[in-house]
């Protein structure tokens, strides 16, 4: 006799089924599971000339190593690892072993996920937490991320960072710098540290990060400290222009260590502490004919607007207009570089991005990172950042800078030559 039973599974409050979640994961089981067979199936064949005295192959297969779980995007994956066995090795030395490049022996999670904690911890989420948020992301049963794991990770980032710190930069050259500080602690003491983050356009066109350090907010010497270590690793061409804020700072050690180098303050900085000068009612009005400045086609119809600002705020916002004209130069020297690479130029937005929702991060009591480790992580989270940077526009235009050409109003000036006597 056949009866309905109406008996169901009841979900605890923690648990979150997603049938497409679990689809995804039994793929990625079976697709792991063939590659790994397929990487080992490569190295046998690769071994197959290799045999013992009676002819029998020297390497073989040896079974699977017992299953476990391997932490990735999309929760738990299991996997088992193949393992391989050298049967005419004498001594340790001679045994030639397998090491798989997609299932490391030790792996118990993906990079993916190692990378997700300096994100996890930028946006807000201390280290006790971590386990918290990692299993809300990946699932309940998110193993392997305890504080020690965090402890260990730190120290491979921080053999990472020392390692990027003493790279040799004699071959490298960068046609332009954007620098900034970054404070992740919003603190009230006079030597609160920040983070001074230097990223640089090579020739090609692709920007990389060049300098990183801890600072003492954004102060001349820590500047300084930065600049000479980067020459002092062989950077020798200065670059052409630089473009920052208006932290004095930095100006006054890149005028000390690369004169040559030209000011570019950053208009997005600019804009906005200009209209902190004024009443919230007229700042929508001054926006927009600030913007009409920096979007001009040409420095003369930049100056032409500076000089419509003036007049329109100068009786009643003296101090807006102050801080616009006071860097008026700086703040237009981008008009004597190509107008492909004006976007870059205008504003140090390449660093602005990667910091945009952690500016003045005020660190939690509970589980609060170091300032080494909370350093490390930010240093892992600029080179994930770095490998999604856009390239510079008119690229074409970059040898001939770096060959001294002239622009004015962002077109090449050419140069008559004098014509000979006959």
């Amino acid at each position: 006799m056949n009866e309905t039973i109406n008996i169901f599974r009841l979900r605890q409050p923690d648990e979150i089924e997603d049938p497409l979640t679990n689809v995804l994961r039994s793929g990625a089981r079976k697709l792991l599971a063939q590659a790994i067979e397929m990487e080992a199936e490569a190295f046998l064949g690769a071994m197959k000339d290799l045999k013992l005295a009676d002819g029998r192959d020297r390497i073989v297969r040896h079974g699977h190593a017992p299953e476990r779980s391997i932490q990735t995007g999309i929760g738990p994956v299991p996997v088992s690892r193949v393992k391989i066995r050298d049967r005419g090795a004498e001594c340790e030395v001679d045994r030639i072993r397998f090491s798989s490049s997609i299932l490391p022996k030790w792996a118990r999670r993906t990079r993916s996920v190692d990378a997700l904690l300096p994100v996890l911890y930028l946006r807000g989420v201390s280290t006790g937490d971590f386990q918290e948020a990692l299993s809300a992301l990946l699932g309940k049963d998110a193993p392997n991320l305890s504080p020690s794991v965090i402890s260990r990770l730190t120290a491979e980032w921080g053999i990472e960072y020392d390692r990027w710190q003493k790279r040799d930069l004699s071959a490298r050259h960068y046609v332009y710098v954007w620098a900034d500080g970054v404070y992740l602690q919003a603190r009230m003491e006079d030597q609160a540290e920040c983070m001074l983050v230097l990223i640089g356009a090579t020739p090609e066109g692709k920007k990389e990060l060049v300098g990183f350090q801890t600072g003492i907010r954004e102060s001349a010497q820590s500047w300084r400290e930065l600049l000479v270590d980067i020459k002092r690793r062989g950077l020798k061409i200065a670059p052409d222009l630089a473009v920052g804020d208006g932290a004095l700072g930095f100006w006054k050690a890149l005028d000390e260590l690369l004169p040559d180098t030209k000011h570019q303050r950053c208009w997005v900085h600019k804009t906005a502490n200009i209209l902190n000068k004024v009443p919230k009612s007229v700042q929508a009005g001054m926006k927009a004919v600030l913007r009409e400045i920096y979007l001009a086609p040409s420095r003369a119809s930049a100056e032409t607007a500076i000089a419509v600002f003036v007049e329109k705020y100068d009786a009643k916002y003296a101090k807006a207009v102050d801080c616009l004209t006071k860097d008026q130069n700086a703040l237009l020297a981008f008009y004597d570089f190509p107008a492909e690479h004006w976007d870059h130029l205008r504003t140090s937005n390449p660093i602005e991005s990667v910091f945009a929702t952690v500016r003045h991060r005020t660190v939690r009591t509970r589980g609060a990172l170091s300032s080494k480790t909370a350093t490390l992580m930010v240093f892992k989270l600029v080179i994930a950042a770095a490998r999604t940077w856009r390239r510079l526009k008119g690229q074409n235009q970059l040898p001939k800078l770096i060959a001294g050409a002239k622009f004015q109003d962002g077109i090449e000036v050419i140069e008559s030559k004098p014509q000979s006597a006959a």
